[in-house]
């Protein structure tokens, strides 16, 4: 499903302030909190809300969103950071919300704060090094990657094969143990993990002779990944499920490949074209003639017109880059540096006397 304009979310302008943006997500965060609204689309309305106010009150997000849209935050982004920096503890504070943990219980199934029992496993980040010509034509690798994976000997139960754990009888199966007191009318409890299953509800007797009732191991896994034509230094690849698993049973989390680009000894980079240097003598840039010069790919053929002066750049259409949000490719740009000899001949100074008496121009 596309994502809709986050000006258009909080209703505001494209050109609002900070403060103007502030008050609008206060009013909406007020309306739709899942603590205050139990209505069945209430909880996405506020993941939302919450979403578009985290990329707008943050200057450089804010940038990033005006001048790429969606994809410029989804490629850079991973879903936790795209909330961090933000100031909803205050906000939420003021509003009676508690802290900048229940934007974690919301999005995130509570990772920003102590949970007991089956929990998503931690998001794993890896940083990949290619060359420019990787990225003019994409590729697929395999990138190792050591991890926390469920133990398969066990299915992740942590017993060993032919046992079961057994239901905790301390906690009765929550992994939680309350205890409460009372202070006049006042009634306090306090919630901490249970001494005896320690949180995971359950008791393992028999414990897996390979992760020693852990449930999970320690592996490193060779992990296929494509990399588009065209992708930019910067983005970040998310590879669904391939985090580390969750304890308990709990579900994977996500692996986020962050790539960057080699710089070249060719070629700079400028979006989607790529600018290079020729070197031609005088006599090519007075006459004009052909040059070779490199692309990405091979050498291609480039037409000199006479009386080229330095600095004059020549296009070849389509020696670029592949455009990773759109179609076709950039082109590759040539700098053309005419050279002058530093040391001449006798002879080649008369034959450049003899051009200069010919053009009326004396040097001093």
């Amino acid at each position: 499903m596309q994502k809709r304009d986050y000006y258009e979310i909080l209703g505001v302008s494209r050109n609002s302030s900070k403060d103007e943006i502030k008050n609008a997500y206060r009013k909406l965060a007020l309306q739709y909190h899942p603590d205050r609204n139990k209505a069945p689309d209430a909880e996405e309305k506020f993941k939302e809300i919450s979403e578009a106010y985290a990329v707008l009150s943050d200057d450089e997000k804010r940038q990033q969103y005006d001048q790429l849209g969606h994809s410029g935050i989804d490629s850079r982004y991973t879903p936790e950071d795209i909330f961090r920096g933000g100031d909803f503890g205050d906000i939420f504070r003021d509003l009676g919300f508690g802290g900048f943990d229940s934007i974690f219980d919301v999005f995130f199934g509570g990772r920003g704060r102590q949970a007991y029992g089956p929990q998503r496993g931690a998001d794993l980040r890896f940083d990949m090094e290619i060359s420019l010509e990787e990225v003019a034509n994409g590729m697929r690798t395999q990138i190792d990657v050591p991890r926390i994976e469920r133990c398969n000997v066990c299915n992740g139960s942590g017993a060993e094969p032919g046992t079961s754990p057994q239901t905790c009888s301390n906690c009765q199966g929550t992994g939680q143990i309350q205890h409460s007191r009372t202070s006049g009318f006042a009634r306090f409890v306090q919630i901490e993990p249970c001494d005896k299953c320690h949180g995971r509800g359950v008791i393992v007797e028999s414990p897996c002779s390979e992760c020693h009732g852990g449930g999970n191991v320690h592996r490193t896994r060779k992990i296929s990944v494509r990399i588009p034509p065209g992708i930019e230094t910067g983005t970040s690849l998310r590879m669904e499920g391939e985090g580390e698993a969750g304890p308990d049973g709990g579900p994977p989390g996500d692996l986020y490949v962050v790539v960057y680009v080699r710089s070249h000894e060719l070629f700079e980079r400028h979006g989607d074209d790529i600018v290079t240097n020729a070197t031609i003598n005088i006599a090519q840039a007075a006459l004009g003639g052909e040059i070779e010069v490199p692309t990405l790919d091979s050498r291609a053929t480039l037409k000199i017109p006479p009386g080229t002066q330095t600095g004059t750049i020549f296009r070849l259409k389509g020696k670029g880059l592949a455009r990773m949000r759109g179609f076709g490719h950039g082109d590759e740009l040539v700098r053309v540096v005419v050279m002058v000899p530093k040391k001449l001949t006798s002879k080649q100074k008369t034959l450049l006397m003899q051009l200069a008496n010919e053009l009326k121009e004396k040097p001093d």
